[in-house]
């Protein structure tokens, strides 16, 4: 079906599409306030507040609509116009953050703001051309207003209270899995490189045993973390996002002390050069584990080094004991 210009539309057809934009915009806020109604109850007050804004536009215009043309609203939509406001469909803005929501509603008021002021510049009729001037004027505030609501609402001890509850979400959802993957990945893979290179005492062979072992354990590690909690219930965000997140921080994890036996074989002394900076490297990546452990998983730094180093020290001297069999 051929879509119609703005400028060809009807009066009709404008109120038509600006009640049934009022209505989709309601229902996102709405979706919104429900999302964030348990993690964050006063932002959810928030988008409760403009979705009722919201319908009471869309009773305006619809009261409007029925002293013009009766009750039956025009069948034009919103795809039959060119170039007309885009919504996210209300199921993919479930998977948003509370920023991202906010940003969206700036976005959504804007947008509303610029179709009002065109719409009214087509408008004869006196009474039309008020309201729909009346709530571009609206929604511009509501575009400066969205943070500055939120921002007013939450302070003090809400403010706080979300500000924890956002730092456990990124916990649950970036740094749990990114520090299964990067543990299991630094540790795990120093018993293959260093058996292999104690055992070849060749470089390029034993870059290519940790490679297939970063790799391999970060396919592994990425699918297990995927397949084993669908965060509906622990809230622990997006299944294959956790899994790719675990999967790379593996995989950077054993290519990490795999990458310095890159240096030829044909240098001088190639293997103790790169298994000197194998262990320098390999060091950096226990202190970096036990730094993120003492951050974000309130662990004390000296036992969260402790508990790392000894692991992988153990895995370490496992390696070479079994390489130099």
């Amino acid at each position: 079906m051929a879509q119609i210009a703005f400028a060809e539309l009807t009066v009709r057809d404008i109120l038509t599409l600006a009640i049934s934009n009022e209505e989709e915009d309601s229902r996102i806020y709405q979706s919104f306030a429900d999302q964030l109604r348990e993690p964050y109850p006063h932002s959810a007050k928030v988008f409760d507040v403009m979705a009722e804004e919201e319908r009471s536009h869309r009773d305006m215009l619809y009261g409007l609509y029925k002293t013009r043309f009766g009750d039956h609203l025009s069948p034009i939509r919103r795809e039959d116009v060119k170039g007309f406001l885009k919504r996210r469909p209300v199921w993919l803005t479930k998977n948003l953050g509370i920023d991202k929501m906010r940003q969206e509603a700036e976005i959504m008021e804007m947008q509303a703001a610029n179709f009002y002021e065109k719409a009214a510049d087509r408008v004869l009729d006196v009474d039309v051309r008020a309201m729909l001037l009346n709530l571009a004027e609206i929604e511009r505030g509501h575009e400066k207003k969205a943070g500055e609501l939120i921002e007013a609402t939450v302070v003090g001890e809400a403010a706080d209270e979300e500000a924890a509850t956002k730092k456990r979400m990124f916990v649950l959802q970036y740094v749990q899995p990114g520090l299964a993957g990067l543990m299991d990945g630094s540790v795990s893979t120093l018993a293959p490189v260093f058996a292999a290179a104690f055992a070849t005492h060749s470089n390029w062979s034993t870059f290519l045993v940790g490679m297939a072992a970063s790799v391999g354990a970060g396919i592994s590690m990425g699918f297990a973390e995927a397949l084993s909690d669908d965060g509906s219930l622990t809230g622990r965000g997006s299944p294959w996002l956790r899994g790719g997140i675990c999967g790379l921080m593996t995989t950077i994890g054993g290519i990490g002390h795999t990458i310095p036996y890159l240096v030829p074989d044909s240098v001088s002394n190639a293997f103790l050069v790169a298994t000197g900076i194998a262990t320098a490297i390999v060091l950096l990546e226990l202190w970096a584990i036990a730094w993120i452990r003492a951050k974000y998983m309130d662990t004390p730094f000296l036992q969260a080094a402790f508990q790392v180093v000894a692991g992988g020290v153990l895995v370490f001297l496992t390696g070479i004991f079994i390489g130099s069999a």
